[in-house]
Parts: structure tokens; C-alpha cells; sequence
């Protein structure tokens, strides 16, 4: 289904006003915010306390979002980030990573790095400790070791077995094209699975999860995990009652992905960008499509010509939905959310679609004093469907499930 310009625009523009909450509508994101001010993916909720303390207290802006995007690549049932990450294809952990910092205006980048774990601080000390912004593969993690930093599997005991029970069950789909940006890409349609196979197949999913070792309380999650890989990012903006203003975004990026597949997070001006003169902004999502729109500084540079932080979040929707000219069809298999941060202290949260689910929605997490998760402004009602589309999606495998939460 494909709409019109003017459908867009008002779906976009109803959107925006109705699912907002105070802190991000339109009249609010227009004015000054509090500072210190940090804000993050949700999946930093946990580690912002810390860190806020630590800014607030004349800790560097740089120093304190990292405090917080280390929370997640430290621990091993975070499988987005880091340590326990979901592997390429090939079972190989591969993580990304950027940084800028606002105050010095440098910036710091890694990606495709294996066997090091904390890569944000990786690409902090290439910012600091040559004369590059990006290093890439083997050569980044040979660095990272002349830095100190040491080498370790990154493949838990758990990560490795999903990957296993995903490499048996997609030995033959895998991510190779043509992609939804291919002009001759179509949607599934009459060879989806029926219910009774979809059924089978998450039955004999279930058994051989078990049969792998997968703890009981967890194989529902496992088995959506091989039916729907997963994306996974943080991404941590960090502004002090200065107005000096940082960011970073790490990620073990899209799970079974092609070896050597980097996403939008070590792409300065895509999964992150700050200007010590305007702002701070970061994405997690779509990476393919968040690169080419430049997503984080297309918010900056929208800020520093006047937009709000909402307004500036939602115009680099709008490119991702122009991309594909509209069409429906497509654009429900993406989505994505970004994190924007203004040097006076003004922040918006947005996305493409409004959640995971109907109770499950997108969310930023905001500390500026008060500590607090708030859902996203999305463009569009509803989620974006899975891909590959599956008819009759149990009710078990529903991101609703207190299994995936």
C-alpha cells in the first residue's frame, strides 16, 4: 500500500501530537531544558543514576555517557551489546562503536571488532591516542590490545547456543539479498507458513532448545530470537550545566548478519553525532536505512538551522519514508528511534513506529535531576512487522511475552 505525500505529512503530524508525552511535545521541545542533562536508549536506564552523579559533579561529558553504554556491553544477558552479543552468521561476535566529544570536538570510531568487549572505549582512545577517526577489523582489535585492553570470547554459553539453534533451523535463509531497497523486492505473500507449520516449526524449535541446554525459562525467548533476529544498540548523549555536550553509540549490531556487515553505530553522522555548538543525537534501529538519510547529523544540522528537537528527530523519518516513496509495503519491516539532545538542554525522543507492541512502546531514558523512561513521539500508529513476515504469529512468541521483557 502506498500513500500520498499529503497522507504522510498529516499521519505524521496526528502521530506526533498524540502519543507524545508533556516533556516532548511540540510547544515543550521548542524551550530550554535542565542541565547536566543525559539521555539514552532505555536499555541504559540502569546505569544512568551513576553516571549523572559523576557529570554533575564536574565529571567529563565524554567520560559520563560512556559510564553508561559500558553498563550494557559488560554484561552477558545483554545480547545486543558487547559480551553475550548475537554473532554474525558465521557464530563470530563483531561489535561497533563512535564517539565525539563536543568540548574538544574530536571524534573516535571502531567497527567489525572481534574479541574485545568494550569498544566504546575503543573508539574513545582512538580518539585520543592517534591521529585517525576510524579503524576497522583486525586493525582495530590489534589496537585495542596495544591499549590494554584484553582479548576474550565474546560468544557466551548462552549466545552460542541460539546461534546454533538459528544456524539449523536458517541453514538455508540467511541474509543475503535482495534486500527491501532492491527496486525488485517483493513482499511475502502466498508462500508465508500456515498456522499448523508456523506451529511445528516453533514446537520442534522449542525441543531442540532444550535439547541444546537453553534454560527452560528462556528458550520462548531463544526461539524468537532465531524466528526474528534481532537488532541491538545503545546510544548515550551527555550535556553539563556548562554546556558542553558529548555523545556515543556501541552495538553487537543485526544478529546472524554477513561478516564484515557494519551498521549505522561507528558511522559518525549516522548512529551518532554532537556539535559542541548545537547538539547531540544518536539512533538504534535500521542501520542500513539510517545511514543513508545520515540520521544523526541530519537532526544537528536541522537543530542548528532553527527546528525543535522533535521537529528535527522527525524530519529524518521523513527521509527514511521517502526513501521508499511512501510505500507501506516496505517501510513495515523498519524501524527506528532517535535520541536528540539540544546544548540547551531541550531533548526529544523519536521513532518510526510507536513500540515493539501495543504495550510494549519505544522509550528514551532521561536523567536531569529525576531519573525517568519516556515514550518516544513515532510517526506512524502500531509497530513494524517482523521480518520475514510469518502468518498466525503465536501468542507465546508476542513481544508482549514476560519471556522477552
Amino acid at each position: 500500500m502506498a500513500f500520498s505525500r499529503r497522507d504522510f505529512i498529516q499521519t505524521a503530524i496526528v502521530s506526533s501530537v498524540a502519543l507524545g508525552l508533556p516533556a516532548q511535545e511540540k510547544s515543550a521541545s521548542t524551550l530550554p531544558g535542565k542541565r547536566p542533562i543525559m539521555v539514552c536508549a532505555n536499555n541504559g536506564y540502569d546505569y544512568l543514576d551513576s553516571a549523572f552523579q559523576f557529570l554533575k559533579q564536574g565529571g567529563d561529558t565524554l567520560d559520563a555517557a560512556l559510564r553508561v553504554v559500558k553498563g550494557p556491553e559488560d554484561d552477558p544477558n545483554d545480547d545486543s551489546v558487547g559480551l553475550g552479543g548475537l554473532p554474525n552468521e558465521e557464530g563470530v561476535v563483531e561489535l561497533d562503536a563512535c564517539c565525539m566529544h563536543g568540548p574538544t570536538r574530536r571524534a573516535g570510531s571502531v567497527g567489525g571488532v572481534r574479541n574485545i568487549k568494550n569498544v566504546s572505549l575503543v573508539s574513545k582512545a582512538v580518539m585520543e591516542h592517534t591521529g585517525h577517526v576510524m579503524l576497522v577489523g583486525e586493525g582495530a582489535e590489534r589496537f585495542a590490545v596495544a591499549m590494554g585492553h584484553p582479548r576474550e570470547n565474546l560468544l557466551t554459553d548462552r549466545s552460542r547456543k541460539i546461534w546454533l539453534l538459528w544456524k539449523e533451523y536458517h541453514s538455508s535463509n540467511d541474509w543475503w539479498g535482495p534486500g527491501l531497497a532492491d527496486p525488485h523486492w517483493k513482499a511475502p505473500s502466498d508462500a508465508l507458513p500456515h498456522a499448523d507449520l508456523m506451529q511445528d516449526r516453533m514446537r520442534k524449535l522449542h525441543q531442540r532448545a532444550g535439547e541444546l541446554g537453553i534454560e527452560p525459562e528462556f528458550r520462548l525467548a531463544a526461539v524468537r530470537r532465531v524466528l526474528f533476529p534481532p537488532t541491538g544498540t545503545i546510544h548515550c548523549s551527555a550535556l553539563n550545566d556548562k554546556g558542553e555536550i558529548s555523545g556515543c553509540t556501541t552495538t553487537s549490531g543485526l544478529a546472524y548478519k554477513l561478516p564484515g556487515r557494519v551498521g549505522d553505530s561507528p558511522i559518525i553522522g549516522a548512529g551518532c553525532y554532537t556539535d559542541q555548538d548545537v547538539g547531540s543525537a544518536g539512533a538504534t534501529g535500521s542501520g542500513e536505512e539510517n545511514i543513508k538519510v545520515a540520521g544523526a547529523h541530519t537532526i544537528v544540522e536541522n537543530m542548528r538551522h532553527g527546528m525543535s528537537p522533535l521537529d528535527a528527530g522527525m524530519d529524518a523519518l521523513k527521509r527514511i519514508v521517502r526513501n521508499y516513496n511512501g510505500d507501506m509495503n516496505r517501510i513495515r519491516f523498519m524501524d527506528m528511534t532517535y535520541y536528540v539532545l539540544r546544548k540547551d538542554g531541550a531533548y526529544a525522543g523519536v521513532s518510526l513506529w510507536q513500540g515493539y507492541s501495543a504495550t510494549n512502546p519505544h522509550k528514551i531514558a532521561v536523567h536531569d535531576g529525576t531519573l525517568r523512561a519516556e515514550i518516544t513521539v513515532a510517526m506512524f500508529k502500531g509497530s513494524s512487522q517482523e521480518f520475514p513476515l510469518m502468518r498466525d504469529i503465536p501468542p507465546e512468541l508476542s513481544k508482549d511475552s514476560e519471556y522477552l521483557k
